[in-house]
């Protein structure tokens, strides 16, 4: 499964973006999808997933701030980021889980996009 992530871009200090994963092909849509970043020097850290019945779940430091979408009939998530500080800085990746249903462990996640990068300006 070949999955391509954007809408990276820089942004200010409390600014909103969008990010979009799309799958190639609909093998996704059973699955749980996941968002990860990776800021330089940093390892790779969960973001938020969402599972296949739409159950979303997010890390301790997103507080709200993003959410988290599918379109099935599109084999695409979303990554809806608002109030955005200069710590999100990252690139960010999206990933296809093994099932149904997954958490914030990488290792639940089977094919990797190749990330977008998030700049956010103080």
């Amino acid at each position: 499964v070949q999955l391509q992530a954007s809408g990276g871009g820089l942004v200010q200090h409390g600014g909103s973006l969008r990010l979009t994963c799309a799958a190639a092909r609909r093998t996704t849509s059973n699955n749980a999808m996941g968002w990860f970043r990776q800021a330089p020097g940093k390892e790779r850290e969960f973001v938020g997933r969402i599972n296949w019945d739409g159950s979303t779940y997010y890390a301790d430091f997103v507080e709200g701030r993003f959410t988290i979408s599918r379109d099935k009939a599109k084999s695409t998530v979303y990554l809806q980021m608002n109030s955005l500080k200069p710590e999100d800085t990252a690139v960010y990746y999206c990933a296809s889980g093994l099932r149904p249903y997954a958490g914030r462990d990488l290792s639940e996640y089977r094919y990797w996009g190749q990330g977008t990068l998030v700049t956010v300006s103080s």
